[in-house]
């Protein structure tokens, strides 16, 4: 009795949307399989790590008999990926065995009961859908994510703040160290709603969120977040705490600032980037009238300077950086210009898109 028929590439790639959550080594056995619920000629996918859960609906051929069971998620894609990507394949299910059959192969995977698979269990009331592009919200995930804290013991910096507010959708992270925010415009006012999303559901959105057509509804409860586009839902749990209030660390009004290109600045760094210290990182800027001057050194008493012609007319000013922390917000923006704000050598340092509020992106100093 086959019950479930597609070519390869068809069912590969609805298993791929949904795996990337599922764990190898997991104290359930069964978080490491796929429920699969097949209706008709419909199938559901379901995976889960017990704090995100995420489903897929596709339509795939068959016989129209329904079957639901779980099997080992990671199993059935590597065996499919061994196979031609324009071969038909089937799936039937038969007593705790799952028969997974293409041209001349056959294997038969043991599956486990899918009523002993945990969703999710979702929020009772969630708060007023809204939607925006999934490439906005992709662009937006971009523009801050590298600023997420990793393994903080302050756990709430380990994820992304997203503000919803009138028409704007607001995303805010920061390790402690430097603090980039993004911002787009929804297309209905919301109320405020303020909620962090957790690290691993941040990197997972960016995976599934697609740059063609098509939006994302968004909806926030207390202690849950879901999505839903492109036939996908995902339904997270969201990190306790307060996050820091970004608006304070943003800087205003930094008396100097210099308009300059991305890439020939990202370029010098990461030119003098090559000769700092394993350890530190440490960048020297020197800006003054006409010239800003990016100098390196470590410990073997090696050094590298690098000079750029700039429009400036300010103070001259030396400050330290992390290059590494200028070079990841450099490298995540795609505009030709960028603006630098800054106060003095011990004040942190504010870069922006010329022209544009939607970015924002704050370093602190460090002493060389």
């Amino acid at each position: 009795m086959i019950v479930l028929k597609a070519t390869q590439d068809k069912v590969l790639a609805v298993l791929q949307s949904v795996a990337g959550i599922v764990e190898r080594r997991h104290t359930l056995p069964i978080l490491a399989n796929v429920l699969i619920r097949k209706t008709g000629e419909s199938v559901q996918l379901t995976t889960s790590d017990l704090e995100i859960q995420i489903r897929t609906t596709a339509d795939v051929g068959g016989d129209s008999g329904n079957f639901t069971t779980t099997v080992g998620a990671r199993k059935l894609i590597d065996i499919l990926r061994t196979m031609p990507a324009d071969q038909t394949v089937s799936l039937e299910s038969s007593q705790n065995k799952l028969l997974l059959k293409g041209g001349k192969s056959r294997f038969t995977l043991q599956t486990l009961p899918a009523e002993d698979f945990p969703l999710v269990q979702e929020a009772a009331s969630f708060g007023p859908v809204f939607s925006v592009p999934q490439k906005t919200l992709k662009d937006l995930l971009n523009q801050v994510s590298f600023a997420m804290a990793v393994h903080d013991i302050r756990y709430y910096l380990n994820g992304i703040l997203f503000v919803a507010e009138g028409k704007q959708l607001s995303l805010v992270a920061t390790d402690g160290h430097r603090l980039a925010f993004a911002s787009a415009t929804l297309d209905v006012e919301v109320p405020r709603q303020e909620v962090i999303l957790p690290r691993k559901t941040v990197l997972e959105m960016q995976r599934l969120l697609s740059d063609a057509e098509g939006a994302i509804e968004m909806q926030f409860a207390s202690n849950q977040a879901k999505f839903s586009f492109g036939g996908m839902e995902f339904v997270t749990k969201l990190v306790e705490g307060k996050f820091p209030d970004y608006n304070r660390v943003i800087p205003k009004n930094h008396k100097n600032s210099v308009t300059l290109g991305r890439a020939p600045l990202l370029a010098s760094l990461q030119r003098t980037a090559i000769l700092t210290s394993e350890k530190f990182k440490g960048v020297r800027l020197n800006i003054e009238p006409g010239t800003l001057r990016v100098a390196s050194n470590n410990a073997e008493q090696e050094e590298a300077v690098d000079e750029l012609d700039i429009d400036y007319g300010g103070d001259a000013i030396e400050i330290g950086f992390n290059v590494t922390y200028l070079i990841d917000a450099l490298a995540n923006m795609d505009q030709d210009m960028v603006k630098m704000e800054l106060a003095d050598s011990n004040s942190s340092a504010l870069i922006t898109i010329p022209e544009n509020a939607t970015f924002k992106y704050v370093v602190m100093p460090m002493r060389i």
